[in-house]
C-alpha cells in the first residue's frame, strides 16, 4: 500500500462534505498527511437557462470571495487540529476541478461527500463522486452523511 501524504477534500458546504472532511481529518492524523481543500463555484448556467445571457463579473467575484472566506474557515479548523492544510477555489466544474487539482498536488487520496442522488435527480445533476471515482489518478473514499429533511 502506498503511503498517504496528501488528501484532497472537495467541499461544497453541504453536510455531506462536512462529514467527508471529518473523515479526512481522522485519516490525516493517522497517516501524518496534509489536507488540501477545494471548492468549485462553477454553475452550469447554460444547462439551466434556455437562452443566452451573461452573468456580470461582479457577481462571480462576489461568489468567489464568499467561497474563499468560507473555505478559509474550514482550513483554519483543520489547522487547529495540528494538521498542515491548504485550500483553493476554482471556477471550473466540480468533477473537472477535482481531477485536475488531484493531479497538480499529487493527491494520494480523495475523500469526498456524496449526496446519493438516484433516478431523475441523478440524471439531471449527474454525479461528481461517480465521475471522480472513475477517472481519479488515486484512491477515492466517498462519505455519505444521513441528512434529516
Amino acid at each position: 500500500m502506498n503511503p498517504v501524504r496528501v488528501i484532497l477534500v472537495p467541499i461544497d458546504f453541504s453536510p455531506h462534505s462536512d462529514a467527508a472532511l471529518d473523515r479526512a481529518v481522522d485519516f490525516a492524523k493517522a497517516f501524518g498527511a496534509k489536507i488540501h481543500l477545494l471548492h468549485s463555484y462553477a454553475v452550469p448556467v447554460q444547462g439551466v437557462m434556455p437562452y443566452d445571457f451573461a452573468v456580470p463579473d461582479g457577481v462571480w467575484d462576489g461568489i468567489r470571495k464568499v467561497a474563499e472566506d468560507k473555505l478559509e474557515e474550514f482550513r483554519q479548523n483543520v489547522a487547529s487540529e495540528g494538521l498542515e492544510a491548504s485550500s483553493e477555489v476554482s471556477p471550473v466544474m466540480p468533477s473537472e476541478a477535482i481531477l485536475a487539482v488531484s493531479r497538480e498536488i499529487g493527491a494520494d487520496l480523495i475523500v469526498m461527500g456524496t449526496h446519493g442522488h438516484t433516478g431523475l435527480k441523478h440524471a439531471l445533476l449527474g454525479s461528481v463522486a461517480e465521475r471522480t471515482i472513475r477517472l481519479a489518478p488515486c484512491s477515492v473514499l466517498t462519505v455519505k452523511e444521513e441528512v434529516v429533511s
